[in-house]
């Protein structure tokens, strides 16, 4: 705990010192496509800053919400992109269904554009090959992470909510299997509950409406002393508030962020000023989450990895095209990211034959 709490302090001081950069245009455009506010609101914010930072030099935009349904749309928007000459650079995070088959496509037609997906949703050995590099948080130390840190916060019992369509994705079904194990090792229970998959017929709604009546169903069944786990983004917010209201313990998102769900399942208005501001966050979590008796009960990750993942992707694809930053130096990139956004990231390379990525940052419970 004294360590998590040094690098923490570390993180925060590094985060305090970096400013916003200075506005400069590059000579040439970066393609970038996130999600909407409704699907990841730091993705979006944090393509936002990129496009201040580098005026006139990123297009951004939005894949569908419905992305699953409509990845004629999710490729169309890609490869839109290889349209404009100017472009030498494709950054997608989330890289949602439909990034893989634009990605080939740009290849075919702009091989000289440079590929960067953040947080595939598609399996590391089909998307790997045809990204020059890829960025996912390290599902497979984050099972037994996870587990970890539930049993440090007191928990008996973890209950994983997810749904087919996330179980059949090899890396979250790895981190899952890597949970049990660890739990079971540290002597805790994990309970699986089946939510409805959002891109279902009742839609984002329904899994939010399930999610805000289960846990207190759950809460009352097995006691306070269990921990939340969900693998859906839309999840977090109705699970952060439901959790604080029924007691139990949220070790942390499926994509970990202060960011993530806390702001909006808090009440915690975020002036324009502080969009983006990790101490100006983390304070008001700390402070809302004591107010409400729930100090110890709820943590997350110290850094922001979507957002991480976006403007790194953004930094990476500059430094590779202006400085030949090569993307197999994983010791490299990790600097570079670090150098990018103040955040120190571990990485670990999945896949031997590729730039396939996976990072770990240190937990913060409030």
């Amino acid at each position: 705990m004294k360590r998590r709490l040094s690098v923490v302090l570390a993180l925060l001081l590094v985060f305090g010192l970096i400013g916003v950069a200075q506005a400069q245009a590059l000579p040439f455009k970066i393609g970038l496509i996130t999600g909407t506010v409704s699907q990841g609101e730091e993705e979006y914010q944090a393509a936002l800053k990129m496009v201040a930072r580098y005026p006139g030099s990123i297009t951004h935009v939005t894949y569908p919400d419905n992305f699953m349904n409509e990845q004629e749309t999710v490729i169309g928007q890609i490869v839109q992109f290889a349209m404009d000459p100017e472009v030498k650079a494709i950054v997608v995070c989330q890289a949602v269904p439909g990034t893989t088959a634009a990605f080939k496509t740009v290849r075919d037609i702009r091989p000289d554009i440079v590929l960067i997906a953040g947080v595939p949703h598609e399996d590391p050995a089909v998307i790997g090959p045809v990204a020059d590099i890829a960025m996912e948080t390290d599902q497979l130390r984050r099972g037994p992470a996870i587990a970890q840190l539930a049993a440090e916060m007191g928990a008996k019992k973890i209950l994983h909510y997810s749904f087919p369509r996330h179980m059949s994705m090899e890396l979250l079904a790895v981190r899952f299997q890597n949970m049990k194990e660890e739990a079971e090792r540290l002597g805790l229970e994990v309970i699986e509950v089946t939510a409805p998959d959002p891109m279902g017929d009742a839609g984002l709604p329904g899994t939010q409406q399930f999610i805000l009546e289960d846990i207190p169903r759950q809460a009352a069944i097995h006691g306070t002393d269990i921990a939340f786990f969900g693998t859906n983004c839309g999840m977090m917010e109705p699970a952060i508030r439901a959790s604080l209201e029924a007691g139990i313990i949220f070790p942390e998102q499926c994509c970990p962020s202060p960011f993530h769900g806390y702001p909006g399942a808090l009440g915690i208005e975020v002036p324009e000023e502080y969009k983006g501001d990790v101490p100006y966050i983390l304070e008001q979590i700390k402070a809302k989450v004591a107010e409400m008796g729930r100090s110890g009960r709820m943590a997350t990750w110290v850094a922001p990895v979507n957002m991480v993942f976006v403007e790194a992707g953004v930094d990476l694809a500059i430094r590779h095209i202006q400085e030949g930053l090569d993307f197999s130096d994983m010791a490299a990139v990790e600097e570079a990211i670090y150098e990018a956004t103040g955040v120190r990231m571990s990485l670990n390379r999945y896949l031997d034959d590729s730039n396939f990525y996976l990072v770990l940052a240190e937990s913060i419970i409030f």
